[in-house]
This record gives C-alpha cells, sequence and structure tokens, in this order.
C-alpha cells in the first residue's frame, strides 16, 4: 500500500511537471531593433517635439507602435527613455512596424527597456538624403523656404502628415483653385500639400500648375489623437486662435491636451461644435471643451433639460472631456439671487448622464468656481468658492465628475510656496498653489482634481496693468516662465491631479481684462514658457 501510494506521488509530480518544462519563455513583446544614423530621440511625433536626447548608431530600441501617418515610430532605449524617431532610422522592415498599433503621444508605454549593446545597422551611417521624384510635364521642382507642416488635403484643418524644415526638396505637380495650396511629392515620394508662401516657388509657377479638385472632407485623414479613456497626469493650454504656429510650439512644450470655451445659447445644434473637435484631432491633441450657457437663460424652464442635451450632443461627437459651466459661484456667469450649489450640482448630474449615454470615454469635468474669498460667504451677487464647493460636496456633485474642476490665477509667489505673498491677506489660500490644491482635494474626499485654468499674469512687454489687477505688476516673463515649468511637475507628482490647462497660450486682449498678460506666446512670437516646459 505505501508502495503504491509513493508512485501515485511520483506519478502527479510527474504529470503537473510536464506543462511548467513545456512552457515557451516570456517574450517582451513589441518590436526589438537597432538605429541606423545619429538621430534626435523626441517627446512626440515630428520635429516640432522636444529633443529628449541623441541616438547613436547601433543603439537597441523595443518599438511599441507608430503614429496615424506612419512616419514615426515610439520605442525605449537602454536606461528607460521613451520617446519617438521617424520610421526611416530604424532597421525593423515596414511589415514589422505596420504590425504595431497606431498609437498617440498619451497611450501608456508598457514595455521594459532593452539591454545594452550596439545592434549592428543593415544600412549605410551617413544615407544619403532621399530625394523626391521629378515633377511631371508642367510641375516645378522646388523646396520648402521655413518650416512648414505638410497635409493631407489643402486646409489647416487636415490632417498633418509631417513637419519639414527649410531646405527639404518637394516636387510640385498641382494647386488648388485658390493658388494658395501647391500639391506634390517628399524624398520618400509621399504626396501632401503645403501652403504655397512657404516654398520657393512664385505665383506665376503656382499659376502654371494644374488645378486638382479635392473634397477637404473626403481627403482629411482620421483623427491623429488617442480616443482611450484618459489615464494619469494630463496636461495642455486654452487658446484662442489656434494657429499651425500655436500648436507647434505647444507639442514642443509637451502639452497633449488643448482647451476651447464654447458659449451655448437654446436652441443649438451640437453640430455647430464639431469644427472645433475635429480641429483640436487633426492638429494631435485631446479637447477639452468648456460649455457655458447665458445666466439669463437658467432660469427659464426646461433649460436644464436643454443644456444636458446639448453637451450630450457634444460628447457624442468626440469632445474628450467637457466642462460643465464656467466660475458658477459668481453673478458674471450665474443669475443673481440664484447662485445656489445645490442647483448647480442638479445641472450637473443632468448632464453627466447625458454625456456618458453618448460617450462613455469623454471625461467629464464639474465647472470651475472663481477662486474668491470677496463675499464672506455667500451673498445673492456671489459666493466664495470655499463655501460654494462645500455645498457642491454635500449636494454629491462627487458621483457626477470624473474631475472636479478648479481655477488658480492669481499667484505672484512661486508655486511651491505656502506662505509669504506680500499682499493683504497673505495666509488665504487662494494666493498659493498648494492652497488651492488641498483645499479642493480635502472638500471632495481626494476626488480626482482638473484645473482648468491655472497661470500667471506678467506684464512684461505691455503698458502697466489695469487697476483691478495691478497685484501682478512686478511679476517677469522668466518668472511666469519658470513657475509654469514647476507647478507643472508639482501638480504631476501630486497624485491629486489628472488634468492641467495652462491660462492661456495666444490670447491677443489686453484691456480692462489683461488677458494677453497671461499668454504663453508674447506679441513678438516668443515663448519662453514654452522653451521652460520642454526642457
Amino acid at each position: 500500500m505505501r508502495r503504491s501510494l509513493l508512485g501515485l506521488v511520483l506519478l502527479l509530480l510527474l504529470v503537473w511537471s510536464i506543462p511548467a518544462l513545456a512552457e515557451p519563455p516570456q517574450q517582451d513583446g513589441g518590436v526589438l531593433t537597432g538605429i541606423n544614423t545619429r538621430i534626435n530621440l523626441r517627446s512626440g511625433p515630428g520635429t516640432e517635439w522636444r529633443i529628449l536626447g541623441t541616438l547613436e548608431v547601433g543603439t537597441p530600441i523595443r518599438l511599441d507602435g507608430h503614429d496615424p501617418s506612419g512616419l514615426w515610430v515610439r520605442g525605449i532605449v537602454p536606461g528607460g527613455e521613451v520617446g519617438w524617431v521617424a520610421r526611416r532610422y530604424v532597421d525593423a522592415p515596414d511589415e514589422q512596424v505596420f504590425a504595431l498599433p497606431s498609437i498617440w503621444v498619451d497611450v501608456p508605454f508598457t514595455l521594459p527597456a532593452p539591454e545594452g549593446g550596439v545592434v549592428p545597422p543593415s544600412a549605410p551611417q551617413n544615407p544619403e538624403q532621399p530625394q523626391p521624384p521629378a515633377p511631371p510635364e508642367g510641375g516645378a521642382g522646388t523646396a520648402v523656404a521655413r518650416r512648414v507642416n505638410f497635409r493631407s488635403a489643402p486646409s489647416t484643418a487636415s490632417t498633418i502628415l509631417a513637419t519639414l524644415d527649410a531646405g527639404t526638396p518637394f516636387s510640385a505637380d498641382g494647386r488648388d483653385p485658390s493658388n494658395r495650396w501647391v500639391h506634390g511629392a517628399i524624398p520618400g515620394g509621399q504626396a501632401g500639400w503645403i501652403f504655397a508662401t512657404f516654398l520657393t516657388i512664385s505665383p506665376g509657377e503656382i499659376a502654371g500648375l494644374p488645378v486638382i479638385e479635392t473634397s477637404v472632407a473626403a481627403a482629411a485623414a482620421a483623427p491623429v489623437t488617442n480616443t482611450a479613456p484618459v489615464r494619469g497626469f494630463n496636461f495642455g493650454g486654452h487658446v484662442e486662435g489656434f494657429s499651425d504656429y500655436a500648436a507647434g510650439l505647444m507639442h514642443y512644450a509637451g502639452m497633449t491636451w488643448v482647451k476651447r470655451q464654447w458659449r451655448y445659447f437654446a436652441g443649438q445644434n451640437p453640430g455647430d461644435v464639431a469644427g472645433i473637435i475635429n480641429d483640436a484631432h487633426a492638429k494631435g491633441f485631446r479637447v477639452l471643451i468648456g460649455i457655458v450657457g447665458l445666466p439669463g437663460e437658467v432660469n427659464n424652464g426646461g433649460y436644464f433639460e436643454q443644456y444636458a442635451a446639448f453637451v450630450g450632443g457634444v460628447a457624442g461627437l468626440g469632445a474628450d472631456a467637457i466642462e460643465v459651466w464656467n466660475e458658477m459661484n459668481i453673478d458674471r456667469e450665474w443669475p443673481a439671487g440664484s447662485i445656489d450649489a445645490g442647483r448647480y450640482t442638479e445641472l450637473l448630474r443632468q448632464s453627466y448622464n447625458a454625456i456618458k449615454a453618448n460617450n462613455p470615454n469623454t471625461l467629464v469635468i464639474s465647472g470651475a468656481p472663481a477662486p474668491t474669498g470677496y463675499f464672506g460667504g455667500c451673498g445673492p451677487n456671489g459666493c466664495d468658492d470655499n463655501a460654494y464647493i462645500a455645498g457642491m460636496a454635500a449636494a454629491g456633485a462627487t458621483r457626477y465628475a470624473d474631475c472636479m474642476g478648479l481655477h488658480y490665477n492669481e499667484g505672484i509667489v512661486g508655486p511651491s510656496q505656502t506662505s509669504g505673498d506680500p499682499r493683504g491677506n497673505s495666509g488665504h489660500y487662494t494666493r498659493y498653489f498648494y492652497g488651492m490644491l488641498n483645499t479642493y482635494s480635502r472638500a471632495f474626499g481626494g476626488k480626482s482634481l482638473c484645473f482648468t485654468e491655472l497661470g500667471y499674469l506678467t506684464p512684461e512687454g505691455f503698458p502697466p496693468l489695469p487697476g483691478g489687477f495691478a497685484w501682478a505688476q512686478d511679476v517677469t516673463l522668466a518668472q511666469q516662465a519658470g513657475w509654469l515649468d514647476q507647478v507643472v511637475s508639482l501638480a504631476a507628482r501630486s497624485g491629486k491631479v489628472r488634468l492641467l490647462i495652462i491660462w492661456n497660450v495666444d490670447f491677443t486682449q489686453y484691456g480692462d481684462d489683461p488677458m494677453a498678460g497671461y499668454a504663453m506666446i508674447r506679441p513678438d512670437g516668443s515663448c519662453p514658457a514654452c522653451d521652460a516646459l520642454a526642457r
């Protein structure tokens, strides 16, 4: 009996060991390849993104995907740095690269770093620059005059296929009917469109090209932004004009989000917002739409239902995030005598349900109150934000938002300071980044926070600030740049912030409300804050 039992145990041990012995080794995934020429590793898929480092010939890189244009690939190198390189500078065959998923910069990276060493290149270390095909009869050989985006259609709303440096050869073969856009091919043979003024080609040569009729809507490629649920920490900027120049600087600064604000009135069609969403996606950004109604309509019968239906429709069009109202604790944005946190929470509840019914991946952000201690509590014309958010929390607002909105825009000390503001009432929490962060985190029980406006005002390069903003008269442009760089890092490390939108990128109005003083892009086109964030 003992011998039989011992045999059974040995048999079971043998059987159990077979799968373990037969199991194949774990694969790291992705595509392991090497770099075939000295090249910059960048934070995004384009030369407008900041340089993370320089890779030498033979550097191993493990790829996890390519951008939607297929011109750039993302990977990890020894040491753990993750970044993007042009596809032609890696040794992996195209069929392997295109078997990887199409991704964007905010898709989490999960692959391990390769070991050090050198992967022998399969191409010359200094390959000759490929030339574009010869222009057809009636075409013209030309070159890029200034750094420019190469697009899929003759419109700034179309997809950016690549960003071309000055001197890039271009084989022109056609034009649009307005003579403003030229069609042709770049080295490698890819065809697309360039705005005519960015080429070394005369108006007469453009006029001699054949007209190419195209439907911009049909020619524009699919959105290039990621549409997966929002994870981790993200940051971006609030824009007014959102030119290609501004978008390029935002990419350079590392931004992946753009905010636009929309003023809603009863009866509007959600489709009116589609252009904003498509423009943001075509330029490679996720988009936050702040939707603010008219205070005079709030008390009309059925208004909450109408507003909720509108924001739900905007979500269905592909908005990545929607902020439900703005500064609803003051009478500039909500009717005097009706300012009430519980009533706003009911609007938030209806809006949340409508948004999620149309697009579960759209991030719902509660409206950010105006940060203020002016009212000494709550009254007919306004409510201090600490009292207002306490009312929102009591009404259950955290159940109807993915992220709680807040603003910080009156700082004249560095973001790491928690005291020392030279103004009166220097201990008030609204004076400090951490004062706002901790006040809202406590009020909402640790719920994720979204700064939908965060900025520093400086008059440098402008006339003196108007009286209501004179508190920022001594803030310099260098301080603005340094503080924005610091506050993005502090927010990312806090574990409390899901999204931070810098107020603002490109506003130009400078008067009683000196919005241009907050702008990252200054009147001369410089952007010190972009340089600080890119380092």
